[in-house]
């Protein structure tokens, strides 16, 4: 008699679920596999908006890690205090992009005719 666990240990088939990344639910949800290349899953199908997408291996593809964020910010600053050191601490001033304030004469309270 064979273990209980054998359906775990087994390779994934089409129609299998699994969890993944939905861009469009924006969740992680059940998918069904549509597709291999090899023994790799390339396309999947959310079950709850039935929306067919490649296998995102359950992760947002638009969020980068918080420490590669945070060495992106830092990078920038670190860059803009080095550029303003050199300057001698001036910072050079914007072209307002404004129109000037045109002013009309104000009319003044007069006597009614």
């Amino acid at each position: 008699m064979a273990s209980d666990s054998s359906w775990l240990n087994r390779p994934p088939r089409l129609g299998d679920l699994i969890d993944d990344y939905c861009p469009r639910c924006k969740r992680l949800m059940n998918h069904a596999i549509a597709s291999f290349v090899g023994d790799k899953v390339v396309k999947v199908i959310c079950q709850t908006c039935h929306s067919e997408h490649p296998y995102l291996e359950g992760k947002d593809p638009k969020k980068a890690s918080k420490a590669a964020a945070f060495k992106k910010v830092s990078s920038k600053v670190a860059a803009s205090s080095k550029t303003t050191a050199e300057e001698g601490g001036k910072k050079p001033k914007a072209k307002s992009a404004t129109r000037p304030l045109i002013r009309h004469k104000a009319k003044t309270p007069g006597k009614k005719k």
